[in-house]
């Protein structure tokens, strides 16, 4: 299996980047091939502007979406584009790695998905009858996702009624709003709690976590987000009234909120 980790991390030698030293040796023992992006190595620039655009982009105004489709259609895209959206052709699965900041991804991993998922590749794609795919179809649809996130909150507080609301909410807009977007199946998330006090033993917890999941990577279950163009949504997608009846928020889009 080709499997690309998009790491998001400032400093090599924290938590996050001996789990992603760990992590990728794992794989490689486990016999698939690794491709890695590690972003703030790379010093990825995390800004949309009309650079990334080249000609197409002209003098007039720019309008971010139509621009990039061009540019993505006629081989217009900057380099540092173009070479991380052929990693991602390449892989079967991503794993996506970053500390948990104000209820987010770091900016330059957020900037990574803003200029690498253009209109034409990440989004805007039809069928030949028309219909949008998206959210379970697209593109990327085939590959498998998974987040490997550290919080620095106790697990308690990021559970069904922690302050700081649970991480499957927390991580809807990425996993949901982003992966599950593009069309990829998206696994669950592989968290590391309290990351800023992490004891020796409770490292070699989250190790051994992480080595599991990768070795699961290639048959785990997925999330099972409901897909657009599934049946379960109306003509303004919207959830039919016999789907998860009375449920609402995140919860509603998850086929098994029957």
């Amino acid at each position: 299996m080709n499997v690309l980790w998009v790491f998001a991390h400032p400093e090599p030698r924290s938590l996050s980047g001996a789990l992603r030293d760990d992590g990728l040796r794992t794989l490689r023992e486990f016999g698939h091939d690794v491709r890695e992006s590690d972003l703030y190595a790379m010093k990825w620039n995390p800004v949309v502007d009309a650079a990334d655009f080249g000609a197409e982009a002209g003098d007039g105004r720019l309008v971010v979406g139509a621009t990039s489709a061009r540019a993505h259609a006629r081989g217009e895209l900057s380099a540092d584009i173009v070479a991380e959206q052929e990693k991602l052709d390449w892989a079967d699965a991503v794993v996506v790695q970053f500390p948990l900041w104000w209820y987010s991804p770091p900016a330059i991993l957020k900037g990574w998905f803003d200029r690498v998922f253009v209109k034409g590749f990440g989004y805007g794609v039809q069928a030949e009858d028309g219909r949008t795919l998206r959210y379970g179809e697209g593109r990327l649809a085939g590959k498998r996702a998974m987040v490997v996130v550290t919080a620095g909150a106790r697990e308690p507080a990021m559970g069904p009624r922690g302050v700081n609301g649970a991480l499957d909410d927390v991580l809807f807009p990425l996993h949901h709003g982003t992966l599950f977007y593009t069309g990829m199946s998206v696994l669950p998330p592989v968290a590391v709690y309290g990351a800023d006090r992490v004891p020796d033993e409770q490292f070699a917890e989250a190790r051994d976590l992480l080595r599991e999941r990768l070795r699961r990577i290639e048959t785990e279950e997925p999330i099972p987000f409901r897909t657009q163009n599934g049946g379960d949504y109306d003509d303004d997608l919207v959830l039919r009234p016999d789907r998860a009846p009375g449920v609402t928020g995140t919860a509603a889009h998850l086929r098994r909120a029957t």
